[in-house]
């Protein structure tokens, strides 16, 4: 696919992308999934994902934007001693998490507790700090316009909720288009039977709603510092 490309930077104080999972310890990948920032581009440019046909699952609409999507990491501009480090930390809060517990379970333990939460579990979670990556998106012109018109305030459409990074009580500070960046690193997708490399993540790339089963989950891992996104770091969506 030929098209416009543009590049955003988002900034925020917090954030969480949180892959599928369970259990007391609740992990975060450090850069959002492409199925993630494909809906946060969506949320800019105020089109709606999900389908309007009642079901028991909120499927994801037909017909939504093509697009190419690369996500990056900026060098960390101004501190040569910090370049090659993360601009963001990995910060871990501990909190007790109130589960309903289905029928009669655990009633056992609502007489210990007179009259307060028995349901309660320790759980940990991990949480980016001062998060700031980068997004490429390759379209339609009139989709790049627009998304560059969303974030100026300037679409007279409903829009569904706020852009927000992860957890919805996270959100941006920033978010801009800028020039190509000089130096990045930028996520590829690696290929069945690819070395080894360093920093390997899962990132969820499309999510089938409707048999999770083909939900495809993609192994990535951030190249060097380049000019240009690699042709490996361009994830086409919808998937």
């Amino acid at each position: 696919m030929e098209g416009k490309r543009l590049f955003l930077r988002f900034k925020a104080p917090f954030a969480a992308f949180r892959p599928f999972q369970s259990g007391s310890y609740r992990s975060t990948t450090p850069v959002p999934s492409p199925s993630a920032v494909y809906g946060l581009l969506l949320n800019l440019a105020a089109i709606e994902q999900r389908d309007e046909i009642e079901a028991p699952v909120t499927k994801i609409r037909l017909g939504l934007p093509d697009m190419k999507i690369a996500i990056g990491l900026p060098e960390a501009s101004g501190n040569p001693s910090r370049s090659m480090q993360p601009r963001s930390e990995l910060a871990l809060l501990t909190q007790q998490l109130h589960g309903y517990p289905v029928g009669s379970s655990g009633q056992e333990l609502a007489e210990k507790t007179y009259g307060s939460k028995f349901w309660i579990a320790p759980v940990t979670r991990e949480v980016l700090v001062d998060l700031d990556f980068i997004v490429g998106v390759e379209a339609d012109a009139g989709f790049v316009q627009r998304i560059v018109a969303g974030l100026n305030g300037e679409l007279e459409v409903p829009r569904y909720g706020l852009p927000f990074a992860g957890d919805n009580n996270f959100l941006f500070d920033r978010i801009d288009p800028i020039d190509p960046p000089k130096l990045a690193r930028w996520y590829e997708r690696l290929a069945r039977g690819s070395r080894p490399r360093r920093e390997l993540c899962r990132l969820t790339v499309w999510i089938d709603r409707a048999d999770n089963s083909r939900t495809d989950i993609g192994l990535f891992a951030p190249s060097d510092f380049v000019r240009e996104p690699p042709e490996s770091a361009w994830i086409p969506l919808p998937g």
